[in-house]
């Protein structure tokens, strides 16, 4: 069977719009959600939460192709970006680049979708990459752009993009598409339809040599956004990562037919399940800050990395909860003053303990700071 892009009517994609209509719905009620309790949090922490849920994207969105990047450097690169922290120059390039990429789209949502705009991503995407031959424009290599699994001689094709001499020509299109399903443009499309369709496309043409599924979840926020009047800060990348062979099935059930109903409502779910999350990391940044004014002075410096340390965990927890034998790696205590440390940390309310001897477990006691 062809592939998408060789069927006679692509881009021409179809869908059954009724079958959405429950998502969108869903999707602008927890979009208005979102923004009341964002609204919530204090002035003064605004800024910090956005760093935070715009890091996890970063650290997630590349987690998702593989690439692990460190999270105290994004973090204080996204600071530096946001003008919070001053500049560095030993930033290492990845982390720069892809906090980079997070503030430019953050900030720019609501600009038309050029080619510029892609190629810059993707120089900031590839800033540390040497063996990309092409960084900053559409690729040119003549072999055939593929996305294959498994081992050499048993590899097994999940999807070819076209050829790169019809790449320029797919990819006006594509921006012209985007610009005309635009709220204002000649032929708008619903939320999430619009988000999902474009990641799609867009991934479907493949027009990079390496960082398109970064970008292409780049391009559904900004449609999000642009949709919204605002920038989402959705937990898309999150989400996605949480149950990542399911969007790569999901990817390759549709790569061969321009009826994509059923990746717009995988796509649709997975973004209303996205808003849920981003809600909840919301509500997690107002516990954690009730919590440390809760506690504030009272933790000595082991428990406080501890403690550091399972909010990092995020909404998710921290897995297994915390054993004795954990808070002593994370410490580095003995084990007689860990177990003191553990026993003031549930006797102050800033852990509750569950089990009994080798099978006892620790965690945030988050609803104490309500």
């Amino acid at each position: 069977m062809a592939w998408n892009w060789e069927n006679k009517d692509w881009p021409a994609f179809t869908y059954d719009r009724a079958a959405l209509e429950r998502l969108e719905a869903q999707f602008l009620r927890r979009s208005g959600e979102f923004i009341g309790v964002f609204r919530h949090v204090d002035r003064s922490d605004r800024d910090l939460l956005r760093i935070e849920l715009i890091g996890d994207e970063a650290l997630k969105t590349s987690e998702i192709e593989g690439k692990i990047l460190d999270r105290d450097s994004v973090q204080s690169s996204l600071r530096q970006q946001f003008g919070i922290d001053p500049e560095q120059a030993d930033m290492p390039a990845a982390e720069r680049g892809t906090a980079e990429m997070m503030v430019d789209l953050y900030r720019t949502f609501a600009a038309p979708l050029t080619d510029q705009t892609m190629f810059g991503w993707h120089r900031m995407l590839m800033s540390d990459e040497r063996s990309i031959r092409v960084i900053g424009a559409y690729r040119r290599h003549v072999e055939p752009m593929q996305v294959i699994s498994g081992q050499i001689g048993k590899q097994k094709v999940h999807f070819e993009a076209p050829p790169s001499d019809r790449i320029a020509s797919e990819m006006t299109a594509f921006v012209q598409w985007f610009n005309e399903t635009a709220p204002d443009g000649k032929t708008p499309l619903a939320p999430l339809t619009r988000a999902g369709m474009a990641h799609f496309y867009f991934v479907s043409i493949h027009p990079f040599e390496d960082g398109n599924g970064r970008i292409g979840r780049a391009l559904a926020e900004k449609s999000l956004a642009q949709n919204l009047g605002q920038p989402t800060l959705i937990a898309l990348a999150y989400t996605i990562q949480r149950e990542r062979k399911a969007y790569y099935d999901a990817l390759e059930r549709n790569n061969k037919s321009t009826d994509i109903t059923d990746w717009l409502n995988y796509f649709g779910a997975t973004l209303v399940e996205a808003q849920s999350n981003s809600i909840r990391r919301v509500d997690f940044h107002v516990a954690k800050a009730r919590f440390y004014e809760r506690l504030r002075g009272q933790l000595n410096a082991r428990q406080q990395k501890a403690i550091a340390r399972m909010f990092r965990e995020g909404i998710d927890g921290f897995q297994g909860g915390l054993s004795a034998e954990k808070y002593i790696a994370i410490t580095q205590a003995p084990r007689a003053t860990a177990t003191r440390d553990l026993q003031d940390l549930v006797a102050k309310r800033a852990l509750t303990r569950t089990g009994a001897l080798r099978h006892t477990r620790y965690y945030l006691d988050l609803a104490s700071s309500e």
